[in-house]
């Protein structure tokens, strides 16, 4: 029976991402690769689809066929359509002749598959084997849903760039998945390629000198400073106008530190009005300040631009810059957003716990290239997993008692809700009155959030 392999994917990081996989030989010989493309965008008829994006031709060639998943399910949305479990087997049967697939045996790699859209596609090939290709940090983190056995029992591999050398990811460790390594060499030929396909990425603006790095790249030099920005205002996780100033932080931040040339990579979504004021501030403080308008994946700019330094809030393109390409990296704007974001379990939690441990404050510290994380990281995530998804993963709660009973004090307390803590009978949680009547009311609470979290 004829083997074909569906790569589904919404980004072109996560294409790159694939493509490295197949190239550094992480999936088997199939007799076609086909490749399903989303495109997530509120409005996807206004928004370019990756496969528009500029460097997109050269990832092409790994693929037997590009598909669009848009078209497919049209008139849905990506976002906010799933199957109904009895339509299942009429989707799979129309898919099946629109993609002309006949009774072949399929092989899926999806991202997030605990959410749609890759939960949809898993759900409409009942018997696919899965495999999970990690998005960002968030793969440090735990599955952010309970998924069904039958889509979560079929993951056997969880693939992921190395983006903290030697942290081990906690994504569908309860169902088995075995993570395993994409190795760095191949992804940075696969940017190098998008690179070459762009080759003026930023025009106008000088790039500092080559210098090798630790993967025979070009490293940091004498280049412009990079801002990441993110829109985390479209995740409600602050308002545009703290964004938007957030931003402007950043850029004295980084002028405080010498750099006098700056470059801004504005999330593709972002209001137009947040660059023109980035551009009155710069004129102030005399820095010049170029906005990159091209929908570019940021390790595209690492690599033409070579950049001193990459100043972000909790962007995975820190970690990119870091451990890929050796550039020094700055911080802004996490503390305070530990504290805001909700709920508790909210998936940004881990990527924003990680870049607050390990990347320096830009206000307050030298930006450095982080080393390699140590035991007190392991545990901290451990920990923040476990309070994050109790009922998911309940075998984590011995190492968040042991990490809390010895690590919590006034730096670590930010990564916790004191309430969260007494809820799961955590150490560091509010002590519970003697009182009976009131232990009965607590017990209440206690029981009533478990049933929530369920």
């Amino acid at each position: 029976m004829p083997t074909t392999q569906i790569f589904f994917a919404s980004s072109l990081y996560g294409v790159a991402t694939v493509a490295a996989a197949l190239d550094s030989g992480c999936f088997a010989a199939a007799d076609r690769r086909l490749l399903l493309v989303s495109n997530n965008a509120a409005t996807p008829e206004t928004t370019p689809a990756l496969d528009e994006m500029p460097g997109f031709e050269r990832l092409r060639s790994r693929f037997d066929g590009v598909l669009s998943w848009n078209g497919a399910i049209a008139p849905f949305h990506p976002g906010g359509w799933s199957p109904r479990p009895d339509d299942v087997p009429l989707w799979e049967r129309y898919l099946r002749g629109l993609w002309d697939l006949g009774d072949d045996r399929i092989e899926l790699a999806v991202e997030s598959v605990q959410v749609v859209p890759a939960l949809a596609v898993a759900q409409l090939f009942p018997d696919a084997t899965l495999c999970v290709y990690a998005d960002g940090l968030m793969s440090y983190g735990p599955t952010r849903n309970k998924i069904d056995p039958l889509v979560g029992e079929r993951v056997r591999r969880l693939l992921h760039l190395d983006l903290v050398p030697g942290l081990k990811p906690l994504l569908l460790a309860e169902f088995g998945a075995v993570p395993e390594v994409v190795p760095t060499e191949s992804f940075v030929k696969v940017i190098a390629e998008l690179s070459d396909a762009v080759p003026d990425a930023v025009p106008g603006v000088a790039a500092g000198p080559a210098d090798a790095s630790a993967h025979g790249e070009p490293g940091a030099g004498d280049g412009p400073a990079l801002i990441l920005g993110q829109y985390l205002a479209a995740l409600d996780i602050i308002t545009r106008e703290e964004e938007e100033q957030l931003h402007v932080r950043m850029l004295r931040g980084v002028a405080a530190h010498g750099h006098r040339r700056v470059v801004f990579k504005p999330h593709p979504t972002a209001p137009a009005s947040w660059n023109r004021t980035l551009e009155e501030e710069a004129r102030e403080l005399g820095v010049e300040l170029t906005v990159v308008e091209r929908p570019l994946l940021a390790e595209v700019l690492y690599r033409q631009l070579r950049p001193s330094l990459v100043a972000g809030c909790f962007s995975t393109g820190l970690f990119t810059a870091a451990a890929f390409h050796g550039i020094p990296v700055a911080r802004l704007g996490t503390e305070p957003l530990l504290d805001r974001l909700t709920p508790y379990q909210n998936s940004n939690r881990v990527p924003l716990t990680v870049v607050d441990a390990l990347v320096p404050d830009l206000e307050t510290g030298t930006p450095v290239v982080p080393g390699p994380p140590d035991a007190f990281l392991t545990g901290l995530l451990e920990a923040v997993g476990f309070a994050m998804q109790p009922q998911i993963r309940p075998d984590l709660r011995p190492a968040a008692e042991r990490f809390l009973a010895t690590s919590l004090n006034s730096r670590t307390l930010r990564y916790f809700k004191r309430r969260r803590l007494t809820v799961l009978g955590l150490p560091g949680g509010l002590p519970v009155p003697r009182n009976e009547a009131v232990r009965r009311v607590v017990r209440r609470a206690r029981h009533l959030k478990r049933a929530v979290l369920r």
